[in-house]
């Protein structure tokens, strides 16, 4: 899909667990597989990526399907150390200005 469309009309949004999880799969999509193991070992996707409880993708979704969908997870989740660790990888992988 990154290789069919532009990277400006794509978000990656993330429901992961933890703020460890989070930080993984952020840097996959944005930097390439850390691990050096996987299909992304290398390849910088380069695309912004959120976890589904941070407040630019909340705000998108109707408030229904929010309750129906994540805010379950969102009561047991550490979500400001997840946010935390997905916004601190959109930092360091920002192009410079």
């Amino acid at each position: 899909m990154a290789e069919q469309y532009p990277r400006e009309d794509m978000v990656v949004v993330l429901g992961t667990p933890t703020a460890e999880s989070s930080r993984l799969y952020a840097l996959t999509v944005t930097e390439g597989d850390p691990s050096w193991a996987g299909a992304l070992a290398g390849t910088s996707l380069g695309l912004p990526v959120y976890h589904v409880t941070e407040e630019a993708i909340k705000c998108q979704v109707s408030p229904e399907v929010y309750e129906e969908q994540v805010t379950l997870m969102e009561m047991v989740l550490d979500v400001a150390d997840i946010a935390d660790a997905v916004q601190g990888v959109r930092d360091s992988s920002a192009p410079a200005v």
